[in-house]
């Protein structure tokens, strides 16, 4: 029986169940041990330089995914865009021929919490996606969202064995919070954004999503003032890997 100072269930579940299937020991006895003893989830990258990542989850979409893309256009700027399978075959149209400065991810194929998958289950889920992606947008994905963030052990051991890397995010946008005051959200974005920063976003979902996607550029000229240059997920990664030479 789990002891009192660690029987506590993380919020987001409910009392009556803990992330036991999606725990790592539910994938421990597949001996899928990540390469070099090491496998890492990534929040937000240490870097000097000034460089932040946008990303949208959940698409593609009809409703919002032509709005930031356009947006992302007409400024010339890149973004990481974390796709749900089963949402990009049947709107592959809308990303086709679109892609070209931006990078695709993996965000499974039906929107699932893996956190209560198990190994063949999360793999199930990102192996769809992962077809899928070559299949309609000519990319091979390398990074791996998982919805919610909520991943377990078994959700690792899946990422490393498909050669994934997991990328959550260090900041995002507030639809709710600032649903009567978008002017706001468009300064907490770019007064509050690091070097190295991850902003979530969305291009799926209700009309709240609007209070972001719809003042994309602002935050895009914003970032640029200060000095922000915008990267993909991947190009962020490379640059915080990046040491500059020691001195003598």
């Amino acid at each position: 029986m789990l002891g009192a100072a660690s029987s506590k269930v993380p919020r987001w579940f409910g009392p009556d169940r803990q992330p036991l299937q999606g725990g790592y020991a539910a994938g421990s006895d597949r001996n899928l041990w990540p390469a070099e003893g090491q496998q890492g989830v990534t929040w937000h990258v240490s870097t000097d330089q000034p460089l932040v990542a946008l990303t949208f989850d959940d698409g593609p979409g009809p409703n919002y995914t032509p709005l930031v893309l356009d947006t992302l256009d007409k400024y010339d700027a890149p973004a990481t865009f974390f796709m749900v399978g089963e949402r990009l075959a049947e709107h592959h149209k809308l990303v086709e021929g679109r892609l070209g400065r931006h990078e695709v991810g993996n965000h499974t194929w039906s929107h699932a919490d893996l956190s209560e998958q198990d190994f063949d289950g999360v793999t199930r889920q990102l192996k769809r996606t992962h077809d899928a992606i070559v299949t309609y947008t000519g990319r091979v994905p390398r990074l791996l969202r998982p919805p919610w963030g909520h991943l377990g052990g078994s959700t690792l051991l899946a990422a490393n064995a498909l050669g994934y890397d997991v990328v959550l995010w260090s900041y995002q946008m507030h639809e709710k919070r600032y649903a009567q005051n978008p002017q706001a959200q468009i300064s907490d974005i770019v007064t509050k954004s690091r070097p190295g920063e991850i902003i979530l976003a969305h291009d799926y979902g209700d009309q709240q999503r609007l209070v972001a996607l719809g003042h994309l550029g602002p935050m895009i000229e914003g970032l640029r003032a200060r000095g922000m240059k915008l990267v993909t997920v991947s190009e962020l990664l490379a640059a915080g890997r990046v040491r500059p030479p020691k001195g003598p």
